[in-house]
């Protein structure tokens, strides 16, 4: 644990307020569930909570099985980061943070298909370097919130993405969020 020299009194109701640097740092926003977490030394210790990561071993299991089947690079995400991969991207994405672009997309409950033409490409990652590869992204909702997204990804710009793709990554992020559901 990393001590900030920041110093918080609990208000009258129990409340605490997590200063902004933190909170911006962190990417906590107004809305934003933490899970609580206690231990033997009286530590409290709060943890950005996603329902996405919490189905970590069958995100990662469901990821396989959709590579598999589609042949594509395949990410899911939570709104923070991509909490399974697979299909040869496992090792380059796996608990990277997502790009800024791709958190709003999920936020505005944005879907897209973009076949050879770069200008649609959404990075995954901040910084990332492929550009002209052809994708589909898809939120996932729960509840009628967006949590998180299935990212279908070609391996070279030479692969097709089309309406088969953008079906297939609907269906996913359907079942995911059915899922969360239950």
């Amino acid at each position: 644990m990393k001590a900030t020299g920041i110093v918080r009194r609990i208000d009258d109701l129990g409340r605490i307020v997590i200063p902004k640097e933190i909170r911006r740092t962190l990417r906590i926003k107004e809305g934003d569930p933490l899970e609580i977490f206690t231990d033997r030394e009286g530590e409290v210790i709060l943890k950005k909570y996603s329902q996405v990561g919490e189905l970590g071993k069958f995100a990662a299991e469901f990821a396989e099985s959709l590579a598999q089947t589609s042949g594509h690079g395949v990410c899911i995400t939570d709104r923070d980061q991509i909490v399974a991969a697979a299909g040869g991207m496992k090792k380059e994405y796996i608990g990277k943070t997502i790009s800024d672009v791709l958190e709003n997309m999920i936020n505005e409950r944005e879907s897209i298909l973009a076949g050879k033409t770069p200008e649609r490409h959404v990075e995954l990652t901040n910084g990332e370097s492929k550009p002209d590869v052809p994708q589909v992204i898809t939120p996932i909702l729960c509840g009628g919130d967006a949590i998180g997204s299935v990212i279908l990804s070609g391996k070279d710009r030479s692969v097709k993405m089309g309406e088969t793709e953008n079906a297939l990554a609907k269906c996913a992020a359907g079942f995911m969020g059915r899922q969360m559901e239950q």
